[in-house]
């Protein structure tokens, strides 16, 4: 076992954290016990997140205590292992438009005090704006739009601490699909850049994660 980040480790090559919820499988992922702690694998197939420590990303800015703002929950397969590492003392607020999604993501909430599900649209920030009662350190972004990326920034300016971090993963098909996708990921790259932003890091997702890429940006 070796630790890749904080709160984040490789065991027999698999990423995974440490279960927050000891016995319970969320997602039927793997559990393994270690040094007498029990751990959940995280698969990067399901997880761009994930897809993304595999490819060799530099830096993973969340760790114990870290504030997060996540766009895009969906059923909650990051957000749980985000939970893990987060611990305790961390918070992350989840903002879901599908009802769907968002009624198979309340059975994952309902053992994690640490994720506070809300229904709304990320473009309409003023719907949650008094539900996020703090600044985050982290804005995490994987909402299949268009727009995706403007509504990144949006939320960052209202939400995000200075120095803080965006997340952003970029489904390129939903922004264009007659271009290859790494120039649609530069282009939107260079608008997080021009929005005031430093990229730390950048990273394609295959074969994880078809036509998707990973930006990791600090502001200021």
């Amino acid at each position: 076992m070796k630790q890749i980040f904080p709160g984040i480790y490789s065991i027999n090559n698999k990423l995974a954290t440490v279960n927050s919820t000891p016995g319970l499988k969320i997602f039927g992922e793997f559990l393994i016990t270690v040094e007498g702690k029990e751990f959940r694998q995280w698969d990067p197939n399901r997880s761009k997140a994930g897809a993304a420590i595999v490819k060799g990303i530099k830096e993973f800015p969340i760790k114990e205590g870290s504030v997060i703002l996540y766009l895009g929950i969906a059923h909650g397969f990051t957000a749980s292992y985000l939970s893990d590492i987060i611990g305790s003392t961390g918070m992350l607020y989840g903002v879901e438009f599908s009802d769907r999604c968002f009624n198979d993501l309340l059975p994952v909430v309902e053992k994690r005090s640490n994720i506070l599900p809300i229904l709304a649209d990320a473009r309409m920030i003023e719907d949650y704006k008094n539900t996020v009662i703090e600044k985050v350190d982290v804005v995490y972004c994987d909402i299949a739009q268009r727009d995706q990326t403007e509504i990144a920034i949006r939320n960052c300016k209202e939400f995000l601490k200075p120095k803080g971090y965006l997340m952003l993963a970029i489904k390129t098909q939903s922004i264009d699909v007659t271009r290859s996708s790494k120039e649609v990921v530069k282009e939107e790259i260079e608008k997080v850049v021009q929005a005031g932003f430093k990229i730390i890091d950048w990273k394609m997702l295959e074969p994880f994660e078809d036509k998707h890429g990973f930006v990791l940006a600090k502001m200021g």
